[in-house]
């Protein structure tokens, strides 16, 4: 009996040992791309970070310096704009999905559009926002960019939001509705509350997709040479920036590509983190 209680000892032992190292390899599988990619977008873009890159306008070809500042300011306000029609059309739909729509036809063609609409190509959604924005005002614009960005998003947003809100423990609206809360009130002050970092953690992911698309605006922001903040006019952004320099025969053109890459992802990261710190502290201090 002692022996075969070592032996279960042992093989429990080595299971164990063999199910960690498998996560462990796993975890190194997911992250070392991912570090790979940005060492080697330091390595061939942090050079090219000057001054100038983050203060001037491209310059014509041919022509050495110049700089991303127009992208990058054309690429906040189209996820600006983007932001403003995903983020609330998201999470509405999450919320009708979650608490009002259960169980409905509505709901559940709701459901079906938005998973549909997540494995919509990227260029496929510029093409039809092209046909039914671009076309009828008869020119591209920062607006119709910014449509495309924020259909993307939605989706996203709407799915995250559902399945964070259905982790709300029942209990917790039967003791508002116990209460005498009207019933939305209690999913917008109680359950939406309570669920948010989940929520917002969503509308990152669906913000950070959507950051590096370049397919969509290419069919309606266009891009622009200037600067600009027109919402009616054509505007840069720094993935079609960085597509038209990787496009092109110029040496020059290639170097600001790559730094216009590092700054994109940097930019994405830092916004991600800063919100995922900012709904972090928000939730210690409540819970304090």
């Amino acid at each position: 009996m002692k022996d075969e209680h070592k032996l279960r000892a042992r093989i429990r032992t080595v299971t164990d040992s063999a199910a960690t190292g498998l996560a462990v390899l796993s975890t190194i599988l997911v992250v070392a791309p991912l570090v790979a990619i940005f060492v080697y977008l330091v390595y061939k873009g942090a050079s090219s970070l000057t001054p100038s890159f983050f203060t001037q306008i491209p310059k014509p070809p041919g022509e050495d310096g110049g700089g991303m500042a127009n992208a990058i300011f054309g690429s906040a306000i189209l996820l600006g704009v983007g932001s403003l029609i995903g983020v609330p059309l998201g999470i509405g739909g999450g919320i009708f999905l979650a608490e009002f729509g259960r169980g409905t036809k509505l709901a559940n063609a709701v459901r079906f559009t938005a998973d549909v609409l997540n494995g919509v190509p990227s260029i496929v959604m510029g093409i039809a926002v092209y046909a039914l924005v671009v076309v009828p005002q008869k020119h591209f614009s920062a607006f119709s960019g910014g449509v495309a960005l924020g259909i993307m998003m939605i989706p996203t947003i709407c799915r995250t939001t559902e399945e964070m809100l259905l982790m709300v423990p029942h209990a917790v609206r039967e003791a508002a509705l116990a209460l005498g809360v009207p019933n939305w009130r209690s999913v917008l002050s109680i359950t939406v509350k309570t669920a948010s970092p989940g929520i917002i953690t969503g509308c990152m992911l669906a913000f950070a997709r959507v950051a590096g698309e370049t397919a969509p605006l290419i069919f309606t922001a266009l891009g622009n040479q200037f600067w600009s903040a027109n919402l009616n006019e054509p505007i840069a952004a720094l993935p079609l920036q960085i597509w038209v320099y990787a496009m092109s025969p110029y040496d020059e053109w290639h170097r600001l590509a790559w730094a216009g890459s590092l700054v994109l992802i940097v930019l994405i990261v830092a916004a991600v983190s800063l919100v995922r710190y900012v709904t972090s502290r928000g939730v210690l201090k409540g819970a304090s």
